[in-house]
Order: structure tokens, then sequence, then C-alpha cells
């Protein structure tokens, strides 16, 4: 058995306080009393329900039903954990008849659905091996040929970071204040609870009823590290993704329940069986209108492609003709010397063919037909799509893994269900294929940038190339620790970790691979929406996104990206607005890093148990009053830090 998590019925007659403290899941028995239902050690308190039978009332209890228990132990499995559950007596109650009927509809449906640390150290490594192997081919024509015309923004500020490192320390001081402050300020919120971690409408009552009449909500992290993300995106991108992230929970969400209040829209998801006017804004968005970013995201990496199409024919054009042996290493300049064409050629088959081993002994369980196609959707993609990734990298610093990944998602799962292979088996071996091509692309467009970076300060790409793959090797090792890490903590399926591209991941491959049927129609909704951004000349992918991506983890963006106008445009000296600019970049660097190194440190510490979070503060609303305040500090140390300059 592997690791295992102990739940038990509302029967077991525990103390609620030392279940709660122990954070042993629920499954809760009814009781029907004074005209309404109530879940057991959950909705009613012992003395209320003393207080209601003293009061004469008459109380039923039942048992829950299996698809009650399913909901409460699916998101348990889904993080790669089996389950003891005990039970009440079944010779007293019927609740272990509907405890057995969800165990059975469960084993069925996972019967092997975990992904280990070695099959994610696995395709990390074999995913990031493909994503420079197939780069390097384009390293040229990026770097060298488009050089001036592609602005490659976070090549830009790491050079200056590092030529002005050469002027002492002026340039690590803000760095290593601005880090400290927002990992401090990130750490408060994360491992003590202070302060909420967003700022919600839902403050007050009216607010409240807003969310629930018209289902309009406003949701803003006020984190310190999603503050800095969107000074340095910048605001014409910040604004674009909060425009379509407006659109989705200001215009589709309301509208979805103005026009289809009374309906059960459960085409796609038979679980469904609440009319859309009696759901929450965040339980709209979550059926329905995040779908159509999906859709969007995806046709946005299809068009990404088309886009790209030259680069990939001058590239592959470029390689034949130095397998052929026309070439000119020796004429070649040492600044443009990279690893050889048939080191690349026979290096990405070597690849490959351990990729097939990989598919075929331990994914695929020794189907030859599902790893002959598993390798080929993996190729094909990972190859068309290492040019998306550097040229969004090398234009505006984003790299656009996760739409790309999905559509990955999206033909693996409806190809493998069409070649026979779906359910949990054929969840894990989409997951682990999207990964790997996950991994390539991330490391495609992460090298692009160092490879710029080495190419102004005058480094050569042979050894930078050379030395990636080492780096890729130790990269594979710690991320698998760090995802366990995060996994235990908090859990991916918790609500606590947002991890919107995984949950978009997640919601792509479950239906298509249990037979459900998948919002084709709203999935249609996003790429013509994407189609038509296109034809305006709008960046479809960042509208996409900010469609998809939760409300509270836009707006921040918009913020700091306001700030970052604010910074470079109050001077009429244009020096001044860009040395402020700089500034602030490094600031806003700053606290990315600061609030990423003390997330661990709180992933770690709750991995030992460690919780000092008070959760009954976080559910009062001064909370969220606290978290403006703090948060209105947190910008105007931002504004005052990056406009102050020395003379």
């Amino acid at each position: 058995m592997s690791e295992y998590v102990i739940t038990i019925n509302s029967t077991s007659d525990l103390p609620k306080e030392w279940v709660w403290e122990r954070k042993i899941p629920v499954v809760p028995l009814n009781c029907t009393i004074g005209g309404n239902t109530y879940r057991d050690m959950y909705d009613l308190s012992a003395d209320e329900f003393y207080g209601m039978l003293r009061a004469g009332e008459m109380a039923v209890t039942s048992q829950p039903s299996p698809q009650a228990a399913i909901d409460m132990l699916e998101p348990i499995l889904k993080e790669g954990k089996d389950i003891l559950h005990l039970s009440f007596s079944s010779g007293l109650s019927g609740t272990y008849n509907s405890m057995c009927i969800a165990a059975e509809e469960l084993q069925e449906k996972y019967p092997e659905m975990t992904v280990n640390f070695m099959q994610m150290f696995i395709s990390s490594l074999l995913g990031g091996v493909l994503g420079i192997l197939f780069l390097i081919p384009f390293r040229k024509y990026f770097v060298k040929d488009k050089h001036g015309e592609y602005p490659f923004p976070e090549a830009t500020a790491s050079t200056q970071v590092l030529v002005s490192g050469e002027k002492g320390g002026d340039q690590a001081k803000p760095l290593l204040m601005a880090g400290l402050v927002g990992g401090l300020y990130d750490f408060i919120v994360g491992t003590f609870g202070w302060w909420n971690e967003n700022f919600t409408s839902r403050i007050c009552g009216w607010g409240e009823t807003i969310a629930d009449k018209f289902k309009l909500v406003f949701k803003i992290n006020t984190g310190a590290a999603v503050l800095g993300l969107g000074y340095i995106v910048g605001l014409k991108y910040a604004a674009i993704i909060c425009a379509g992230s407006l659109a989705v929970w200001w215009i589709i969400v309301p509208g979805i329940s103005l026009f289809w209040g009374d309906q059960v829209l459960n085409a796609w998801n038979p679980d469904i069986t609440t009319a859309v006017r009696d759901m929450s804004p965040e339980l709209i968005f979550k059926e329905y209108a995040k779908s159509i970013g999906i859709g969007g995201i995806a046709m946005a990496g299809i068009i990404g492609i088309v886009r790209s199409w030259g680069i990939i024919k001058s590239a592959v054009s470029l390689a034949a003709s130095e397998m052929k042996g026309k070439k000119a290493e020796e004429n070649v300049e040492r600044t443009q010397k990279d690893l050889s064409m048939k080191i690349i050629a026979f290096g990405s088959l070597f690849t490959l063919l351990l990729v097939v081993l990989f598919f075929y002994f331990d994914v695929m369980q020794g189907n030859i037909l599902h790893t002959v196609v598993a390798i080929l959707l993996v190729a094909g993609i990972s190859f068309l799509f290492t040019t998306v990734a550097a040229n969004a990298i090398a234009i505006v610093g984003t790299n656009p893994v996760s739409g790309m990944t999905l559509m990955t998602l999206i033909l693996a799962s409806v190809i493998m269900v069409a070649v026979g292979l779906k359910g949990a088996t054929g969840m894990v071996a989409s997951l682990v294929m999207g990964g790997v091509v996950c991994t390539a692309l991330s490391m495609a467009g992460g090298f692009i940038t160092d490879l710029k970076i080495g190419y102004w300060l005058g480094s050569t790409p042979k050894k930078q190339e050379s030395w990636k793959f080492l780096g890729t090797l130790v990269s594979a090792a710690t991320v698998g620790g760090v995802i366990m890490v995060l996994n235990d903590s908090y859990g991916f399926t918790s609500g606590q970790l947002a991890a919107p591209q995984a949950n978009a991941m997640a919601a792509v491959i479950d239906p298509l691979m249990n037979g459900v049927g998948a919002p084709w129609l709203l999935y249609g909704i996003g790429a013509a929406l994407a189609l038509v951004l296109t034809f305006c000349k709008v960046p479809a992918l960042a509208f996409a996104l900010g469609m998809f991506i939760p409300l509270e983890l836009n707006l921040p963006l918009l913020v700091g990206g306001a700030i970052n106008w604010y910074v470079t445009s109050r001077s009429k000296d244009e020096a001044v607005n860009n040395a402020r600019g700089e500034k602030g970049t490094l600031l806003a660097s700053g606290f990315i890093a600061g609030g990423a190194l003390m997330g661990v440190v709180s992933a770690i510490m709750r991995y030992c148990d460690i919780n000092l979070i008070h959760e009954e503060w976080l559910a009062n609303p001064m909370s969220e009053l606290v978290s403006l305040v703090a948060y209105l500090l947190l910008i105007t140390y931002l504004v005052k830090a990056s406009m102050k300059l020395k003379k």
C-alpha cells in the first residue's frame, strides 16, 4: 500500500475538534429535524441538536448516498493516495453499503491513478533534453538574424543586471531589500495568516448580495509575488489578460445566469444537478466559462504554429544542408558556434528512443500501438511548438506553454481513446505525454533567453548548449521533489494551490478519458473568439489566459502593470524614466524571488505538520480589510523605491 489517508463516518463520535485538528476527512450522515436536513458534524452542533429535541422536534437520520461518498473520497485518490475508511457497522445502518458502492466505483475509475517520482523525473529529463535539442537549430534565427527586431524583455533585464554588477552593489542592494520585503510579506500570509491573501467584494453584505443575485464578484490576490509579476509583464499585456478575465467574470458568468438561470446545464457533466441561478459565480466559472478560455488557449497555440511555419522550414533546411556536409565551421566566429547538426540529429533520435522505451515499459504497459501513437504525438508536437515558445519569449517574454500543453492533452486524449486507451490508465498516460511536451517547451523558452544573454555578453553558444544538459538533469531531479512536497503540504485538489494550468489540464482529460462528453461547444466558442481577436490584432493567447486564470490572479497583474506605467512616465527626461523602470524591474524580481523562496519554506513547514495559521481569523471579513491595507503599503513601497534614484 502506498501513502494512505484514514477517513471516517460521522458516527465515530470522535470529538469534532480532535478530528478537524488532525485533518481527518469525514463522510457525514444526514439528520432531518425541524423541517431542515443537516450534515452531521458539519452543519449542526450537539447543543443545537439537543436544544431542538427539548423543544419537541423529532429527528430522522439517513445514510450518506454513494455519490456523496465519492465526492468526498475522489480528491484523495486524485492526489495519488490510498484510502482506509472506518465505517459504521453494516448491522446497524446502510452506511456501510453506501461506502462499498462508492469504493467499487472509485476502484474501477482509478485502478492505478498515480504518477510517481520516477515518472516525473524521467518525463522531465527526457522532455528537457528534447527541448534543448529541438531549439538549437533555431538559435541563429532568433538570436542573431532577428537581433534588434525582437525585444527579448527577460533577456534584456537579466543582461542589464549582470552588466550593472560591475558598478558595485548599487544594483544588488535594492534587489536584496525587495526580496526581503516580498519574501517576508508572503511568508507572513502563508505561514501565520496575519491577513487574508485575497480581498473580495464579499467583505460586506451588499457585496454578498450582488454576488448571489447578479453573479458579480470582485477578487484580488494581495501577494507580493503576483504584484511583481504584473510589473514585469507591463501594462499592455496585463491589460489584455485582465480584459479577458473581466469579460468572463463580469459579462459571461452573469450572462449565463441571466439567460439560462432556470436550467440545469449538464450535457457534458451529468454530475451537475443544480440550476445555474443557484450556483455561485465561482461554480459557474468552473463548470462553464473557463472552458471557453481553454478553447481560446488551444486555438492560440495553433495560430502560433501557422505563423511560425516559415521559421520551422528555414531551420530544417539549415540543418539538412549541414547534415549533407555543407558546413563552414572553421570560418564561423566563436560566438556563433553551435553543437554540430550531426550531434543534434543523433542526440534527438537517441532521446526519442529512450522516450519510446519509457512509454512502452512504464506508461503504456507493453502496448506497442499505444507507444507508437504516443511517440509520434510527443515528437511532432514538441518540435512544432518549440518555435512558438521561442517566438513568444522573444517578443513578450512570456512562454505560452500552458496553452500548448492543453492542446497536447486534448489531442492526446482524443487520439489515445480512439486507439483504445482510456480511463485512469489513459489519464496517467496523457499526463505523462503532456509532461514531456510541457518540459520540452519550457526548456526551449527558457534556453532561448539564456542564449540571447550569452550573445550580448559574448559567450560561446556551443558551451552553453553542452552545459545545459547537466542543468536539465539537476532540475528534473529537484522539480519532482518540490512537486511532491507541495502536494503533501497543500494538496493540488484542496484549493490552497491555485495551479490554474494544472486544473485546466485535469478539466480537459477527465471527461475525455472517462467516457463523459466534453464541452466541445464551449471549446469552439473560445477557439472562434481567438480567431476574431487575432484578426483584430489583439494577442489571443494573453486574452484567453485571462479568461481561464481566476480573477483574483489577473487583477494584480493589472495593478503591477499600472505601477510600471506610472513609474516610467512621471519624468520629462526619458533617461530618468528608463532608470526608474529598470530599478522597478529589480524590485519586482525581488518580490517574485523572495515570495517563491519563502513559499517553499512555508510548504516545508506544512509538510512537517507545522501549521500556525488561525483559520477563524481568516474567516473574519476584517482579515480581508487588513490585507487591503497591507497591499496598499506594499504598492507604496514599490512605487517610492522605484522612483528613488541616486543623483
